[in-house]
C-alpha cells in the first residue's frame, strides 16, 4: 500500500474520533454531570465504588479506580474503589469452578453493600459477566452506572428508570472510538468528583 494511503487511514481515524467526541458532548453533558453527582453522594455517605469490565473495558476499570484511590489531578484524600478485573487467583477460580459469567457477581456478593456503587463498563452491554452482575448488584441494594455503547444493549434494558441507575451510553458502532470516548468520560467523571468534593482541598 502507498504510504500516503497510511497517512490517510490515521487522519481518519482522528477525524472518527474526534467526530464521536463531539457527538458524545452534544448528547452526555447532562448524564455525565448526574453521573458524577451519584458518585459524590455515595463517596459522602461512606460507600465505595466497585468496577468492572472486559478486555479494553477492564483496563478502563483498573484506570478509573486507580484515579479515584491515588488521585487524577491534583492533591486530595484516596477514595474507595475497587477493579474486580485484578485478582487473578480469584477470578480464574470463579470461572474455573462455577463460570465465567460469575466472575463479577460472585465478588459482588463478596463485596457489595447496599448503597455502594457497581460502575459497570461494556461497549455492546451483552457480556453475560456484565449483565448477570448488574442483576446481583440490583437484589443486593448497590446503584448502578452503566457506561455503554452501541444501542446498550442488554444490560441498558436491565437497567431501572430510577434515579440510582444511570446509563451513559455512546451512540456509535465502532469499538475503538466508543472506548475512545469512555476514557473521556471517565476522566470528566475523575475532574467533576475532584471539584465538587475538594476544591477547597489545600494544594501543595
Amino acid at each position: 500500500m502507498d504510504p500516503s494511503a497510511y497517512l490517510t487511514r490515521i487522519q481518519n481515524h482522528f477525524k472518527e474520533s474526534i467526530e464521536t467526541k463531539k457527538k458524545a458532548e452534544s448528547e452526555l453533558l447532562e448524564v455525565i454531570l448526574e453521573a458524577s453527582q451519584l458518585l459524590v453522594k455515595c463517596l459522602l455517605d461512606g460507600k465505595k465504588i466497585l468496577v468492572c469490565g472486559n478486555g479494553g473495558s477492564a483496563a478502563d476499570a483498573q484506570h478509573f479506580a486507580s484515579e479515584l484511590i491515588n488521585r487524577f489531578d491534583m492533591e486530595r484524600p484516596s477514595l474507595p474503589a475497587i477493579a474486580l478485573t485484578t485478582d487473578t487467583s480469584t477470578i480464574t477460580s470463579i470461572a474455573n469452578d462455577y463460570s465465567y459469567d460469575k466472575i463479577f457477581a460472585k465478588q459482588i456478593c463478596a463485596l457489595g453493600q447496599v448503597g455502594d456503587i457497581l460502575f459497570l463498563i461494556s461497549t455492546s452491554g451483552n457480556s453475560k459477566n456484565i449483565t448477570l452482575a448488574c442483576e446481583v448488584a440490583q437484589e443486593r441494594g448497590l446503584k448502578i452506572i452503566a457506561l455503554t455503547g452501541k444501542d446498550g444493549g442488554t444490560l441498558a434494558k436491565l437497567l431501572r428508570p430510577i434515579t440510582d441507575e444511570i446509563e451513559i451510553r455512546v451512540a456509535n458502532l465502532s469499538t475503538a472510538r466508543i472506548q475512545e470516548t469512555h476514557l473521556l468520560i471517565i476522566h470528566c467523571l475523575c475532574d467533576l468528583i475532584d471539584r465538587q468534593l475538594f476544591d477547597d482541598y489545600p494544594q501543595q
